[in-house]
């Protein structure tokens, strides 16, 4: 497997695992939980659980790495977490902001695709 591609899965994992301990010390009956699926390269974190008489069940974070590049494709938070990324040392040019529209992606500081 291409070095650059087990890099990138080893930043999302770290990243991933650092948000899931995060959100669980604060948790209140719903955890985070990692998805990991190495094979086809999907990276998610999840909320659920039951508060309050209520279930919850969200995806916060999914990421996916295609074609060399991760891409962003759900951020349920005010965390910047392309920002993240890059201070982790993934190139700006190697994120790919597949929640923002195709046409759209030209004017962020990040690869259009």
């Amino acid at each position: 497997m291409d070095q650059k591609i087990t890099h990138y899965q080893q930043i999302l994992k770290q990243l991933l695992s650092y948000y899931a301990e995060r959100f669980n010390q604060s948790a209140n009956g719903v955890s985070a939980q990692t998805i990991i699926d190495l094979e086809q390269n999907h990276f998610q974190l999840l909320r659920l659980g039951w508060n309050n008489h209520r279930y919850t069940f969200s995806v916060v974070f999914h990421f996916d790495i295609k074609d060399g590049k991760i891409w962003l494709q759900e951020n349920r938070t005010d965390i910047l977490i392309a920002k993240e990324l890059v201070s982790m040392g993934v190139p700006a040019q190697d994120i790919v902001l597949g929640l923002q529209a195709p046409e759209d992606r030209m004017y962020t500081e990040y690869a259009a695709a």
